[in-house]
């Protein structure tokens, strides 16, 4: 199997996603930190943000560079527009997560 039958509209990740950047978001309201080291919470923040864009960013590439995720004849033009918009809700919440551990990154 190619990278690309592997890589091609995984739904489910991006889904998977949503909830795993709330529950962070969560955790911090609630508890103010997670490791008790605000540097440390910080770069937790940062790196779990990137891994959350990370695949969003890749479809928009591909989109981009490859052409890839068009309408299929037959397709629905509705499936896809809501394909790309969970796909902007992951970025969105990914950038989301990434600021907040920059800002915990920062604190002194």
């Amino acid at each position: 199997m190619s990278s690309w039958q592997r890589h091609k509209r995984n739904t489910p990740w991006l889904a998977a996603m949503i909830p795993l950047s709330i529950l962070y978001g969560v955790l911090f309201f609630a508890q103010q930190t997670i490791t008790g080291q605000t540097r440390l919470d910080g770069v937790i923040g940062i790196v779990l943000g990137l891994y959350i864009c990370s695949h969003p960013a890749a479809n928009l590439v591909d989109r981009i560079f490859f052409g890839r995720f068009r309408s299929q004849p037959g397709g629905s033009h509705r499936g896809l527009a809501l394909w790309w918009g969970l796909n902007a809700l992951v970025i969105f919440l990914g950038l989301a997560v990434i600021f907040g551990g920059m800002t915990r990154f920062s604190m002194r």
